[in-house]
């Protein structure tokens, strides 16, 4: 197994309580728990409670407060429905009485297609061998390259895509999922940032600008495995009001439609009353 598929791991503690692992080291420099490791966590919970066979449709996760690295993770999956071919449940993150977020999380059985239809992949897309290695907020040891696109918009909006896998097959579809969750979230507001490089930079980050994912939504549509190239296509849909709205989609290396997801997020200048204060202590992730 990869090393860092550990983090997949959670500890039962009884009643549908886990306690989640933690990384070696901040992916963003800054002692604030990522969206993506709790999004990634809370599949894991779902899947660890799970009564059968039935595994992640989707998951909806509100990020209310920052958490930190310095204190232990817990997760806490609050199951309301568990039928023959979907199940519901409510997943909180909790570190110790603070609450960082919560998940509603959709799952389901596998059936049979009584109808089927393809999404075409963006294109002008060349494929993973073309791409660039870059870094970000992939999932720990993922491999991440920058595809070489035709055109770096979709309908006059920043777009880019990704080419991720793991080093190697990870054999199981929630694990996976998770991988490609925490792989999502890290993205659309440095894109959304593209076009104004003049005025603003990613690098101003919780400095002068407050950022932060609000909410963000994953839906699973067909099963892979992480250890084989995912291409993950995104677009900075809306820029306005303080506010990004981003969407993207993950195919196979041959156009399958994997998943789709979409985020809400901030991007505003630091209002001055917490201009002083620490960006770690904000109520925002």
């Amino acid at each position: 197994m990869n090393e860092e598929l550990r983090l997949l791991e959670l500890t039962s503690m009884g009643e549908g309580r886990y306690s989640a692992p933690m990384p070696a080291g901040s992916q963003e420099g800054r002692d604030v728990i990522f969206g993506g490791q709790l999004i990634a966590q809370m599949i894991m919970a779902s899947k660890l409670n799970a009564s059968d066979d039935k595994y992640v449709k989707s998951i909806q996760t509100i990020f209310s407060r920052a958490g930190t690295y310095s204190q232990p993770l817990e997760l806490q999956v609050e199951p309301f429905h568990d039928g023959r071919t979907f199940g519901s449940s409510i997943i909180t993150a909790w570190q110790g009485e603070r609450l960082l977020s919560k998940s509603m999380v959709l799952s389901t059985a596998d059936e049979a297609d009584l109808i089927s239809h393809k999404v075409v992949p963006p294109a002008g897309v060349k494929g993973p061998k073309f791409g660039k290695p870059t870094k970000g907020t992939e999932f720990p040891g993922a491999e991440i390259l920058e595809a070489e696109t035709e055109s770096d918009t979709i309908n006059g909006v920043p777009a880019m895509s990704l080419w991720m896998r793991m080093p190697e097959t990870v054999g199981s579809y929630a694990a996976s999922q998770a991988v490609l969750g925490w792989s999502t979230n890290g993205w659309l507001i440095g894109l959304a940032m593209q076009p104004y490089a003049e005025q603003i930079q990613i690098g101003d980050a919780h400095h002068t600008l407050s950022t932060g994912v609000i909410g963000h939504t994953l839906h699973f549509h067909r099963q892979f495995d992480a250890g084989s190239w995912v291409h993950i296509a995104q677009e900075a849909s809306f820029a306005g009001k303080g506010r990004v709205h981003g969407r993207g989609a993950a195919f196979s290396e041959d156009g399958l439609l994997l998943a789709t997801f979409s985020q809400d997020s901030m991007l505003k200048q630091i209002d001055a009353k917490v201009a002083g204060s620490s960006p770690d202590s904000r109520t925002w992730m």
